[in-house]
């Protein structure tokens, strides 16, 4: 009974015509969904991928996971042929 009568000032709330959103953070509270999978890599672009993420002081992981990113953002998926 408590629960109902706690939640019944939220049933007459009416939203607001506007709301000011411009010191709002795009993405905020945004965490995407990791994915574990299996990726089979030549040992000598792993061994660079590692040495490269270790200079960044980041996981490689991370690194290829970006750059796979970036690469997909430039749409220019031809660049393989």
């Amino acid at each position: 009974m408590k629960n109902i009568e706690k939640h019944q000032k939220h049933d007459e709330y009416e939203m607001l015509k506007e709301y000011d959103f411009s010191d709002a953070v795009r993405g905020r509270f945004y965490r995407p969904k990791k994915i574990p999978t299996t990726l089979r890599i030549d040992n000598d672009i792993l061994i660079f991928l590692k040495k490269k993420a270790g200079e960044q002081k980041i996981p490689y992981q991370t690194l290829i996971n970006s750059l796979l990113r970036k690469y997909m953002q430039s749409g220019n998926i031809n660049a393989i042929d």
